[in-house]
Formats: C-alpha cells, structure tokens, sequence
C-alpha cells in the first residue's frame, strides 16, 4: 500500500481508541446484564428494538428518496457512468446503465449474474450461477448452483438460461450472433443445460465466451414485458424495463441525473456455503455521474470516491507528492494490468500502404517508447519488455508463442535509419528533393486518425506523424468527433485509423487475432462495411491458422499455429500496436476503504474495479476504516 506513514497511525490510533471505548461499553454492559431480565423488562426491551427497528426503515424510506446513505457504508465510484441511466433493460440495443449492465469481456456483475466469471489473470472461469461445465465433443453440458435465487425468491434453473438464450435469438439483439455456433440449448432438469455446438461452424471459443458474458434473465419476469410489447423485438429492446428482477448481491436504491445507487440485497444468495459464504462488505455501491474526466479526479483525490476507473496523468504524484492514501493494483510502472492493445490499423487497400515496406518503416520509426512515458503517463510496458506481436503483456497470452521464434521479425521503435534503409531497399526515394519519398510518382502522404479528445490516443498518433517526418512519409493528424470516427473505420474511409480489438476474455488471444487478421471481416452482406479487420487485409494461411485453432486441444500444437500466425502478422504489418492498455484503470482511494486487491497478494483476484468478472470477489475482502 502506498498510504503515507502520518494517515496509517492516525487510521491505527482511531481504531485503538474505538476499540477501547467499545471494550469499555461492553465490559459495563456484561456486568450490568448479568442477571436475567423479568418478563416486563423484556416486553419493554423488545418495543424499544421495534421501535428502532421502525425508526431505521423510515430513515432508509427518506434516503432511497434523496439518494443519501452514509459515507462508511457506501463504496464510491468513477469513471464508469457518465449521464443519467436511460433503462434497466439487459436486452437494450443502447442501454448505457454502466453501473448495472455493462458486459464486458467480463461482465459487470452487481445486479444480473453470468453463469462463470472470467478472471484475466490466470484465464479461467470461476462458478456463480453454475457451478462446473463439461464439454464432451460438441456437447457442453453446464451444472447450475441449486443455490441460486432470483432476487424476489424464486428459484433460478436451467429453465432461465434456455430462455435467455433463445430471448436474444428471438429478440435479434447484439448478442444473437452466439447461435451462428450453437444449434439448440436444451434444460432437461432444473439444474442442467445442454448447449450443443453446430456441426457445419465448430467453434467451441465462441460457446465459451458466452458464460462469463451474458447474463441471465428471469424467464417469469421478461416474459410478462416480451408480453405487454406484442413480442415486438424494437419495442422488447427499448423498454426501460423498471420492475426488473436480477439475482445479483444489489438492487437498485436511487438514481437520478446525477447519480446512480445500489443496495445490497441481504437475502442475496450467494451468501450460501456453495458460493461466497457471506453478503459483500459495501451496504451501497454509489457513482456520481461528473462532468469530465478532471471533476471526477479532484473528487477522488478528495476521498469523495473510493474506485476510479478513468485515466489520471502521473498518479504516482499523489502518493509522492501529495501523501494521499491512494493505490494502485502494481505499485510500479506500469502501476495496471495491461491487456488491451490500442492499435494504429493501416487500410492495406490504399495506394502506397499497400506496400508492405511503407507499413513496416511506420511501425519500426514510431517511437512506443515516448508514447509510454508521455502519453500513456508510463501506464504500459516498454516495447523492449514486451516486444510487438498479436499477444497481449499477460502470461497466460505471451506463453502461447515461441519469442525465439519471432526475435528477428520485430521491431523495437524509433528505428529511424533502419527505416530508411528498408524504403532505400524498396527503392521507395525522395526524387524531387521536397523532403518525402514517392512511390509510383505519388508522394507518400496520409492521414492518422482518432476520436477529437481521446487524450492519449491524439498524443500517441502525433508520434506516429513525427515518426513519418523522420523517414520521410507524410503524415497528419486528424480528430473528428467519435460518430464521424466510427463510420470511417467501418467504411473504410481511411488511411491509418486507431482503434482497440478485443482485450482479454476466455476467448482470447483467438478473438483478437479473428477481429485483426480474418478476411470476411465481419462485412454486413446488405452494406460496404466491415466490423473488424479494418485493414481489410487478407491472406488465406492466416484465415486456416484462425479456423483451426478453436479445435486444438494440443498445448505445443497451439503454441505451434499462434506463432505461425505472428509471423505472418509481423512479416506483412496490416496494422501495429502504439502500447498495452489497462484493461480497466483500477485506481483506489483507502481514505474509507481498505482491502483491495494487488499485485502478487495471493487472493488472485484480477483488478476490475471490484465489479467485473472475478473482480467482483474483491467486495467480499474490503473492510471499513472510518
């Protein structure tokens, strides 16, 4: 812990002299209570406790109204919600209740539950509403937690998850694509789901992924909103859905424009012995919806929010400089866990980037190094601790290659002369003497291109420019607003382009290497659009590579074709990675709360904000210091 000496003794005084006088309380109290009470006195005794007990509910009543609760009871947040909450609709097609229903690679899961949760530190998937799965060829068969309750009481069975299923097949929402790869979903008891795999489009990764993602729906609750729509899909997905049911360890408190409030439900569950044993520590789960990223940054500092998952420059500052008991999950660069991989993705279809020799010279004359330390605020890995591949910093990720294997084909950065040599080679040359080569007679001029006020993301693509300054390329900037963004990244309205393919789930590094490399790139058959690969890259080995790795079971077989497709990836550059990206800015303030989780403290539990995935176990760990 990086908490400065002065507010650990003060913390530790506090609680010896509570300790004390509580020690002192409960002295006075055995000798006065030593001996039985008569019937009168109980009688009194237990109208006192009722009246107490009717006094708290109505101090609770006023404030569910107000949406005040007290300071030590509630676990603040930021960086996750960022206006008021439009639905409590699992099924929305843009639901942005971040607090409830975002569902990640790990999903959030305060409210609705996923039947395993993944956790990024070791890849593997941890029980919650089921307990195991087996999978015997294409068959998975998934054994629930008879434990598991929704939050009114009812049972939750397997009958709630083939419903959930089949509602998002029927409803066509985002998350339909799953039955591309499954061919039916079957409860033949209520504690048993059979998922059987299509025969004609095997991909056991694409049945996996789903467990720890999608989140499971009270079949008795939903069918009665699917009901009062007319079983009309638009309508079903845009209903706010407000007397909804989940089964998670909270429930909504209060909410309004300016912030979001859960409650815990203590007769949640999962304080059976057959899941956590216990409720979570928080009473409240609270984020204040702020304006900026720097309003929700002096309010951390301020000890008004607890966790923060937004990006704060040089946050060392604040346990240097500023003695604050502020802490991170790794106490030293890269202070998070990196396992995203922002990346500057080369539209191979324009003239001149698709030459090969043009891609790799961008990427060998960037400088990651630079971007690390200034953009990135040293919250990544250097490129020579983690070299360039598909492969995200994480060891369950970078033991699936053979490094030796790749040594020569990867770049270091700032490799300016090594660069032009590789364009001299090519015999791409400034022959007009205006200082930037042509190829073809054309001179080598791009654009660069990201959201305007993605900070980080901005610095980093003016290092790219830089690095096309150095050896000769043109290259500028340009920052529209995200909308214009996202239509040229999916329409191919670019020439270089950033943008983040998927970071770390129980799918990946597969899922990443698909989004990067497969030819089809997701194109919607009705428009000129793609929805991964932007590059629009293509090469047919790579295609067999990714088509047959869902299939292998075989560790070193795997190891095999994971490296024979970096090799194809760093060999033809269709686009390159700028730095290793925290999944999640886990970033704690232990002014009220202490107990979470950190690097190599032995409870393996992974830094998502106490909230996603595995990362929720940390709120069974936290303890209250006020």
């Amino acid at each position: 812990m990086k908490r400065s000496l002065s507010k650990m003794l003060a913390v530790f005084i506090a609680v010896m002299l509570l300790t004390s006088v509580l020690t002192a309380c409960g002295d006075g109290d055995k000798k006065v209570d030593e001996q039985t009470p008569s019937t009168s006195e109980n009688v009194e005794q237990e109208d006192k406790s009722n009246d107490e007990d009717d006094q708290e509910s109505k101090q609770e009543e006023s404030s569910a109204e107000s949406g005040q609760t007290p300071r030590n009871e509630t676990l603040y947040f930021s960086g996750q919600q960022w206006g008021a909450v439009n639905d409590f609709n699992p099924l929305s097609s843009n639901s942005n209740n971040a607090m409830m229903i975002a569902q990640n690679d790990a999903a959030r899961t305060l409210v609705w539950e996923t039947l395993f949760m993944y956790n990024q530190l070791d890849g593997k998937l941890y029980p919650l509403l089921a307990k195991e799965y087996k999978q015997e060829d294409k068959v998975f068969t998934v054994k629930m937690n008879a434990d598991a309750k929704w939050s009114d009481g009812t049972p939750l069975t397997a009958k709630d998850v083939k419903f959930t299923f089949e509602v998002h097949r029927d409803m066509k929402t985002g998350q339909a694509s799953m039955w591309d790869y499954i061919e039916s979903v079957e409860a033949p008891d209520d504690e048993t789901v059979v998922i059987t795999a299509k025969s004609e489009n095997y991909n056991p990764l694409k049945i996996l992924e789903v467990l720890p993602k999608m989140y499971i729906l009270p079949e008795h609750q939903m069918t009665k909103l699917i009901e009062k729509n007319d079983k009309d899909p638009d309508k079903v997905k845009t209903d706010k859905n407000e007397d909804f049911i989940g089964s998670g360890p909270y429930k909504l408190y209060f909410t309004d424009e300016t912030k979001i409030v859960l409650i815990r439900d203590d007769n949640y569950w999962g304080q059976a012995e057959s899941m956590w044993g216990k409720l979570p520590a928080p009473k409240y789960i609270a984020h204040n919806v702020f304006s900026d990223n720097n309003a929700g940054s002096v309010a951390f500092q301020q000890g008004e929010v607890d966790v923060s998952q937004q990006f704060m420059p040089e946050i060392w500052k604040m346990w240097e400089e500023q003695d604050l008991p502020v802490s991170t999950y790794i106490d030293e660069p890269p202070y998070y866990e990196c396992v995203a991989l922002p990346t500057a993705i080369i539209n191979v279809t324009k003239p001149g980037l698709d030459n090969v020799a043009v891609r790799k010279a961008i990427a060998m004359a960037t400088d990651y190094d630079k971007i690390a330390k200034t953009a990135m605020s040293g919250y990544t890995p250097l490129m020579s601790e983690v070299p360039p591949s598909l492969m995200n910093p994480t060891d369950v990720e970078q033991g699936l290659i053979n490094k030796e294997e790749l040594k020569e084909l990867q770049w270091k950065g700032n490799q300016i002369d090594e660069a032009k040599a590789l364009l001299d080679e090519a015999n791409i040359k400034d022959t007009d003497g205006d200082g930037y080569r042509e190829l073809d007679g054309k001179k080598l001029s791009f654009k660069v291109e990201c959201p305007a006020g993605w900070t980080d993301w901005n610095a980093a693509l003016e290092m790219v420019a830089a690095a096309g300054k150095e050896i000769g390329i043109e290259i500028t900037t340009y920052f529209p607003e995200a909308t214009v963004w996202t239509e040229d990244l999916q329409t191919g309205n670019f020439d270089i382009i950033m943008n983040t393919y998927a970071g770390a789930s129980i799918s990946n590094p597969w899922t990443r290497c698909y989004q990067t490399l497969y030819s089809d790139g997701g194109k919607n058959k009705d428009a000129d659009r793609v929805y991964y690969n932007y590059s629009r890259y293509s090469n047919k080995r790579a295609d067999e590579i990714i088509d047959a790795i869902p299939t292998v079971t075989d560790e070193g077989k795997l190891k095999e074709l994971y490296t024979e497709l970096n090799k194809i990836y760093l060999t033809d550059v269709p686009c390159f990675a700028l730095m290793y990206r925290p999944g999640t800015f886990h970033t704690v303030n232990e002014s009220v709360w202490t107990g979470f989780p950190e690097k190599d403290d032995g409870t393996n539990i992974p830094p998502t904000d106490c909230t996603d995935g595995y990362g929720i176990a940390a709120l069974y760990n936290l303890k209250n210091v006020k």
